[in-house]
């Protein structure tokens, strides 16, 4: 089959689709044809070598750690759903023609695969985020890095949750940052004064979504770094703030929540731009460059059995 591999640290080149063995599903696991995969700014991190301190990598490496496709292998164990169901969740090296899945849930037909496959890392890392945080109901909430696909899901549950939020982007992407709810910010010089004009009774809490070297700006904002906290500046608890990242909590009933919701109409995802597998590299590139407004996907085409 076809998969996304990199066989040294370095930049987007060292990326090459190649021709592996199918994995199989082990007990507890279930094995899907890929119909689309998610792309996150851990992906590149990872294959830049920014995790090599805390994270051991066997090279050749996949890509990829989120999925949506069609069952075609069953692990054992596994008792709730059988081949041929479409589903959506938590895997490895998910950026090829077959992946494992550790955690799933189906996906409902309202769901397009590409739409699912967006959701799972963004879900968890922002109910994550506002749960570590420990802003409530009622209390503001600054987020730098608003846009994005964590950004688009942390202003969706905060709204769901009775936060009012304060969110940084460009501004032309002040209209989408509106349609979830948010009240919209540029970032750059003078956010303090923007943020205290927006917001005269302060804020309560703050989320670094972006790792743009913000978080001494945040901890003045709010006044206390024990109520600031990013997802992606390993420097955070330099400066006293929380830095979150850890494996799902829950991560079944996260995706079922999640796909109801969406269903209801209540959480929405845009999918910013879609690629094909050949070119994970360039969405790498788009997704570390910063600018993306919702989530970027890998489309997987179809029409090769697994190599067993």
């Amino acid at each position: 089959m076809k998969a996304v591999q990199f066989s040294e640290y370095g930049g987007p080149e060292v990326l090459r689709v190649v021709e592996v063995d199918a994995p199989h599903a082990g007990p507890g696991q279930v094995r899907i044809a890929v119909r689309a995969a998610g792309v996150n700014p851990s992906d590149w991190k990872r294959r830049a070598g920014l995790y090599r301190d805390f994270e051991a990598v066997t090279f050749p490496s996949g890509i990829g750690v989120e999925a949506s496709g069609v069952v075609d292998e069953v692990g054992p164990g596994v008792s709730d759903v059988s081949i041929g169901a479409a589903v959506f969740g938590f895997g490895e090296d998910t950026m090829a023609k077959y992946a494992v899945l550790t955690h799933w849930a189906v996906k409902p037909d309202e769901l397009s695969f590409e739409v699912a496959a967006g959701l799972p890392v963004i879900v968890d890392t922002a109910t994550r985020a506002l749960d570590e945080v420990g802003v409530k109901p009622g209390q503001t909430l600054l987020v730098s890095g608003a846009a994005g696909g964590i950004g688009s899901a942390v202003l969706q549950f905060a709204r769901l949750r009775g936060i009012p939020v304060i969110g940084t982007a460009s501004v032309a992407k002040h209209d989408y940052l509106r349609g979830l709810g948010a009240i919209p910010t540029i970032y750059g010089p003078g956010l303090a004064e923007r943020v205290r004009a927006l917001a005269p009774g302060g804020v309560d809490a703050a989320l670094d979504l972006a790792g743009s070297g913000i978080i001494p700006e945040l901890i003045e904002i709010v006044g206390d770094p024990a109520r600031v906290l990013s997802v992606a500046d390993f420097a955070a608890e330099q400066y006293g703030a929380k830095f979150s990242r850890g494996p799902p909590n829950n991560p079944e009933r996260l995706l079922d929540d999640v796909a109801r919701l969406c269903c209801e109409g209540l959480f929405r995802l845009r999918v910013d731009e879609t690629f094909p597998l050949e070119q994970v590299a360039a969405a790498q590139e788009l997704s570390a460059a910063g600018h993306v407004t919702g989530k970027l996907v890998i489309s997987i085409a179809r029409g090769t059995k697994a190599r067993k």
